[in-house]
């Protein structure tokens, strides 16, 4: 019985010490997770539990890949206790005896304790455990199929409906007590009988069934041998105690021949290494020849005829994900949808068809899996051990060609490749600009090609993470969902997933105004907004209320001051479009200022010392869709410490190939907790080297665990605590959404502190009771934001707490 209120995480754990705590949290589910040696390493899992009265246990997953088994032998002789697995994203396959099938999103699987199972997820995965206690007769009702697998269709009916009531609890479950869960239990069964009943409808013929299992057995052993330039049907067939004749017959009913399909999965994978940077420095004969091909010429005319183009040609070519966000990014259906979609064709299928459908998933399987980032053979690969590094020197402008409004996406177009040690100056550019154009945007023709928006276009027409096509909102492309002006993305040669980018920041320079008539002097905006933490906590009328602050940099060069030249309400702004905004719900709206009424006689004896920084660092993160700016996360993003400034060194956890860095949201100063929503906005440019440390020469320290911001400066380490570690993975496909109502500082505490525990016993060999009493009596815990979204607490370790490290 798991009776810990609190969801497991493993990023609370050290890595020796992460496996042995996943099998212990999945011992609750009676599950047991066999992790392939390769995957151990990157095992990432949580879990949000909750328990009923009669003892069954409800588990929300997000994990990494890894396969599950009943938890031990003792559990085959019950035959009252029912697994129910409903996966919402991801792919694998599910063995129950002699049978197998491909598992995928939107599937719901009932797993009986005396049979033996095993389901293998090949990608990260998102799902719902249920072990059902007292369930002697969907047991029985189990065993009265024709098929060993008992797979409920969610494609519509019966099915469909306890997708979606599984889906509904999942997003309840922490606010699900034992007395709701009992009656959630009870409506499950009744829909797992009901859906039972039409489980041999949906499986077909028990010989059909048996077939297809054979022929997903075949493509794996296809698969695994697909580099063997001698492979043959009767070689396959001889390693699957199969006849050849069989074997033929089965692809036969597919609509094609062995043959044809090895070829077919030859050139597939010939095509993927084909549009891989990572393999640049093969040439084709030698990837050809790596899938088992003999001749280059034959592959050449097969891949001609296969694509309707050379492989020479489709090498040069554009990538797809290159030119997929043409508008800044726009959103594509959910992996849901169109799984949902291909199921709902599936059942309609003809027996032939079935067949043919089985080759098409398990090319997509094997597919997917090939396109998941992955470490390859490192080549010219310098690492970041040396303290001082010099390297190439770039700068880069700040323009509509080189920023993104508002979202991260691994399919970001890079600006600029580097190599590790590059230096490069860049600027960035605040959102908040148009708060006052005078002084901030008129004369800069940067800036003024980043906020270009009359009535017909935007220069950047996507701001935010939301729908491109946003008209129905009244707001306008992306919604608004994420703010910040990043500049980027940054490749860094040779990066993939696994490694760490340091990022020094050599230095920060003000962005002094263009407009001659404030010539030389620099200025920022701090807007008090509807997001800030004071909103619904005002004294005064009238109430609620959004303000904004102009502040001018005194003695820029030095860093010394700023002070308030006028404050004024926000008024309803109308944009270039049309559109009314009755708050600031849209970035970079122009500010009429005739409608506005500006108070100058505001914080007349107040000083502000200056420590410019940049708010937002990011590499990013492992998706493809456009992430939300605003909520910090594994990745960085908008971390707002203001101790990522001058001297500081910022180390990130690589996500993608490449790594993608992006660097905005400059401040000139801000406080802990930017507590009214936004710090002094203030355009900055800044001077940064960027180190790659390869995973190979990380492993035994620190940072080979590494899967947060790790902030060192001069005096201190900072670690960085979030109200979720990683929201993306927690929270499911409505993290984006839930992070902003769920966050709490608690929970961020408790982030912050079980990172801090995890670093002094990992970097510094500290036993864990030891631990725990040196961040009581010498660790000071901050209040990093309390208006990101997802929450932050910060730990200072200082490092005079261990003079002896050097």
């Amino acid at each position: 019985m798991h009776d810990d209120p609190q969801p497991f995480s493993t990023d609370a754990f050290p890595v020796e010490l992460r496996e042995e705590a996943w099998q212990n949290a999945l011992a609750s589910l009676a599950l047991r997770s066999e992790i392939s040696s390769r995957n151990k390493a990157a095992l990432v899992g949580y879990i949000t539990f909750g328990v009923s009265q009669t003892g069954s246990v409800f588990g929300t997953l997000n994990a990494s890949p890894q396969a599950f088994t009943a938890r031990d032998p003792a559990m085959l002789v019950r035959t009252d206790c029912v697994t129910a697995f409903v996966l919402f994203d991801g792919v694998g396959q599910i063995d129950v005896g002699a049978e197998s099938a491909v598992v995928s999103s939107g599937d719901i699987y009932l797993l009986d304790s005396s049979r033996e199972w095993k389901l293998e997820l090949a990608s990260a995965f998102r799902a719902c455990v249920i072990r059902l206690e007292k369930s002697n007769f969907i047991s029985r009702l189990m065993h009265t199929g024709k098929s060993d697998i008992c797979k409920i269709s969610s494609v519509s009916g019966i099915g469909n409906i306890a997708f979606e009531f599984v889906k509904t609890i999942t997003f309840q479950l922490p606010s699900l007590g034992p007395e709701d869960l009992e009656q959630m239990e009870g409506a499950l069964g009744a829909m797992f009988v009901a859906g039972l009943a039409h489980k041999d409808e949906d499986d077909g013929e028990q010989s059909t069934s048996m077939q297809l299992s054979h022929l997903r057995r075949i493509c794996r052993t296809i698969e695994a041998r697909l580099t063997d330039p001698d492979l043959s049907a009767v070689d396959i067939a001889r390693s699957e105690q199969l006849s050849a004749r069989y074997l033929q017959k089965l692809f036969a009913s597919a609509g094609t021949t062995f043959g044809e399909y090895v070829k077919k999965r030859r050139l597939d994978r010939c095509r993927i290494d084909l549009a891989s940077k990572s393999l640049r420095h093969l040439t084709i004969s030698e990837l050809c020849f790596r899938w088992g091909f003999n001749d280059a010429a034959n592959f050449s005319r097969a891949f001609h005829l296969e694509y309707g183009v050379s492989p020479k040609a489709y090498r040069s070519q554009p990538r797809a994900a290159e030119k997929r966000y043409e508008l800044r990014g726009r959103p594509t259906p959910s992996s849901t949808e169109h799984a949902k979609n291909a199921l709902a064709q599936n059942e309609e299928l003809p027996r032939s068809a079935r067949f043919a459908e089985v080759l098409v998933e398990a090319a997509l399987l094997e597919t997917s899996l090939a396109l998941t980032p992955k470490r390859s053979a490192a080549h010219k690969t310098d690492d970041a051990d040396e303290e001082e590094q010099t390297g190439t020197h770039y700068y880069i402008p700040a323009s509509a060609n080189t920023v993104h409004w508002g979202y991260f996406s691994s399919l970001i177009k890079p600006i600029l490749t580097i190599d590790s040690g590059d230096c490069l100056t860049i600027e960035t550019v605040t959102q908040h600009a148009y708060d006052d154009y005078e002084r901030m945007i008129q004369g800069d023709a940067g800036i003024e090609s980043i906020f270009y928006w009359d009535k017909d276009r935007k220069a950047i027409d996507r701001r935010g993470a939301g729908p491109i096509d946003a008209s129905i909102f009244g707001r306008g492309a992306g919604e608004g969902f994420g703010v910040h002006i990043c500049t980027g993305p940054v490749y860094v040669r040779d990066a993939e997933p696994g490694d760490v980018l340091e990022i020094r920041i050599l230095d920060v320079m003000p962005r002094p105004a263009a407009n001659p008539k404030y010539a030389g002097q620099s200025f920022g905006s701090n807007a008090a907004l509807w997001w800030g933490f004071h909103y619904h906590d005002l004294l005064t009328e009238p109430k609620p209320r959004e303000v904004v602050t102009v502040y001018e940099i005194l003695d820029a060069d030095h860093g010394s001051c700023a002070k308030a030249v006028y404050n004024f309400r926000w008024t309803p702004q109308t944009d270039p479009f049309g559109v009314v905004h009755e708050t600031m719900d849209y970035p970079g709206v122009p500010v009429d200022h005739d409608t506005i009424e500006k108070n100058f006689d505001v914080l007349k004896s107040v000083r502000i010392p200056v420590r410019p920084h940049f708010g937002v660092l990011a590499v990013a993160p492992a998706h493809e869709e456009p992430i939300d700016s605003v909520p910090p996360s594994y990745f960085g993003g908008n971390l707002d410490n203001w101790r990522a400034t001058k001297g500081a060194r910022l180390y990130l956890p690589v996500a993608v190939e490449g790594a993608l860095f992006s660097v905005g949201d400059p401040h000139a100063s801000q406080g802990d907790s930017e507590l009214c929503g936004t710090a002094i906005e203030c355009s900055l440019s800044g001077k940064f080297q960027l180190l790659l440390h390869k995973k190979k020469n990380l492993e035994g320290g620190f940072f080979a665990d590494l899967d947060y911001p790790f902030l060192e400066t001069e005096t201190e380490w900072v670690i960085q605590g979030f109200s979720y570690a990683n929201h993306l993975a927690q929270l499911g496909p409505l993290a984006e959404t839930d992070v902003y109502k769920n966050a709490s500082l608690d929970l961020a505490m408790r982030d912050a502190f079980r990172k801090v525990r995890r670093y002094l016993m990992t970097a510094h060999k500290l036993t864990e009771d030891e631990a725990i009493s040196l961040i009581s009596v010498g660790v000071d815990f901050g209040v990093t934001q309390v208006v990101n979204g997802n929450w932050g607490v910060h730990a200072i370790v200082r490092k005079s707490l261990f003079p002896d490290i050097s």
